[in-house]
């Protein structure tokens, strides 16, 4: 209401209702996109331990970055399945509402200022290669290089409004549900478990979980601490 000069909820209401420019301005702000490359290391650690073995048994994989913002870990978990001789067979569906992210992703342009924490995180996380590989410099941003990007989709998906996006081997879900009520955070669970094949892997990180859910006993604990689970029915 501030940025925008209104004095009530109810102009508000009504510029929404027949303000299209604005309701998408609205929309936008309501998108978290903190992110960053290989974020929570341990996380990614835990991935290549415990769950690439089970994926290098499939001849094709479809993941699922649910949530992605501006694209940072969808391309770190590119760069972990290229080190792991898995991204060729793999497509990455990488979602979010907010088209302006998206946008940002697909491009894969980030500002060479954060690439020596994203190196850090690169290296905590078990990366095997050396970081600034994946990426050309120029001048003040850096771009991811263009083999990060050839098997990754980006699609606007909506996990409050719209239906299973595809059946998948693994979902990313970082991050997202802390800003979702139970009911919401219920909905969003049931979504994942339609998406899932039998066996496949969610992956939610260590701030959020499934233990206060409906589907808590449809799940194997892989990794308590970094909340990784496997569907089991």
């Amino acid at each position: 209401m501030n940025v925008s000069g209104l004095e009530s909820i109810d102009q508000m209401q009504s510029r929404l209702l027949t303000d299209e420019v604005f309701a998408s301005e609205f929309l936008q702000d309501l998108s978290i996109t903190v992110t960053e490359m290989f974020r929570d290391p341990g996380f990614y650690r835990s991935f290549r331990e415990k769950v690439i073995p089970i994926l290098k048994t499939y001849p094709f994989l479809k993941i699922w970055h649910a949530g992605c913002a501006t694209g940072e870990e969808a391309y770190s978990v590119a760069i972990l399945l290229q080190e792991e001789g898995l991204y060729d067979r793999t497509t990455i569906y990488a979602t979010d509402f907010n088209q302006h992210g998206l946008s940002q992703a697909e491009e894969g342009i980030f500002p060479s200022k954060m690439m020596k924490d994203y190196t850090a995180n690169y290296q905590l996380s078990g990366g095997k290669e050396s970081f600034s590989d994946y990426y050309t410099s120029n001048y003040d941003s850096v771009i991811m290089n263009k083999s990060l990007k050839r098997n990754i989709v980006w699609a606007n998906h909506n996990l409050v409004t719209d239906s299973v996006f595809a059946e998948v081997h693994v979902i990313f879900c970082r991050n997202v549900l802390i800003y979702f009520d139970n009911i919401l955070q219920n909905k969003v669970q049931r979504l994942f478990h339609d998406s899932l094949i039998n066996g496949g892997i969610l992956c939610l990180g260590s701030k959020e979980g499934i233990r206060f859910t409906e589907l808590f006993d449809r799940y194997t604990e892989l990794d308590k601490k970094q909340r990784i689970f496997k569907k089991r029915y």
